[in-house]
């Protein structure tokens, strides 16, 4: 089961702060279920997607399987449904093969919106209904 947490000094897209992604499978550029990120991380880790069948097959055939275990890197292998931090270009280019993953606004980093619209990631948003 995930469990919720806050970084208060780390905003996500919406302006309030940052929750966890998801503990399991354990996620995020530092592997502590955040989308937080820093200067070096190059790959802005910072959307946290819920994976779809259909996004995992894509990613695997663009180079970056995510499906295949890998225990030498602690990497169970993602499954649909699972939550993961996804590089915000990869998300974008997902979203322009059509077949972008659904996405978790209020564990999203502010600094997805470097790279991707604000627009594209609410439209894709699961909790954009929420109080967040």
């Amino acid at each position: 089961m995930n469990k919720v947490l806050e970084f208060p000094s780390t905003l996500n897209v919406l302006g309030k702060p940052l929750k966890s992604c998801s503990h399991d499978p354990q996620t995020g550029y530092f592997r502590d279920g955040s989308c937080r990120t820093e200067d070096s991380d190059s790959g802005n880790h910072t959307v946290c997607a819920v994976m779809t069948d259909e996004f995992l097959h894509y990613s695997r055939a663009r180079g970056n399987d995510l499906i295949t275990p890998r225990p030498e890197y602690a990497f169970p292998g993602l499954k649909h449904g699972d939550r993961w931090c996804l590089c915000a270009n990869r998300w974008l280019e997902a979203l322009h093969a059509n077949v972008a993953p659904p996405v978790v606004l209020s564990a999203t980093h502010q600094r997805a919106t470097e790279v991707v619209a604000l627009d594209d990631l609410l439209r894709f948003g699961v909790d954009r209904e929420q109080n967040y």
